[in-house]
């Protein structure tokens, strides 16, 4: 299938579908006219990291962990370094969590402040 074919199959945009390739996440072949030949396989792999793009993974985890995925789940096979890299990316978001609920705390006591002591707004 074309590249436009695959990018209405699975709603990633043609320009995206270009940089996966660039980066290597796909690889599809050519025709002999140059043109890029996807096929199910490729969809498959489109669908997976758009599931773990929408999980909030950057494409350098995407990237090494891809061969891993299985299924549109997803589902993973073990590979190696996948559960720590896993419990680190986790462990990240949490440490994000938390500093922006410090922001809110900080932010709350100022707007709290300022509607004692000022107008109200």
């Amino acid at each position: 299938m074309q590249i436009g074919t695959l990018s209405k199959r699975t709603g990633v945009s043609v320009r995206m579908l270009r940089y996966y390739e660039q980066e290597g996440l796909l690889a599809p072949r050519r025709r002999p006219s140059g043109y890029r030949d996807y096929d199910k396989e490729d969809e498959d792999v489109v669908r997976r990291i758009r599931l773990l793009s929408e999980a909030g993974l950057k494409l350098d985890f995407i990237r090494r962990f891809l061969p891993c995925v299985r299924g549109d789940a997803p589902e993973f096979e073990p590979c190696s370094d996948l559960l720590a890299a896993m419990r680190r990316e986790i462990d990240a978001l949490d440490e994000r969590i938390e500093s922006l609920r410090e922001s809110r705390r900080v932010l709350d006591g100022y707007l709290a402040s300022m509607t004692v002591n000022g107008d109200g707004g």
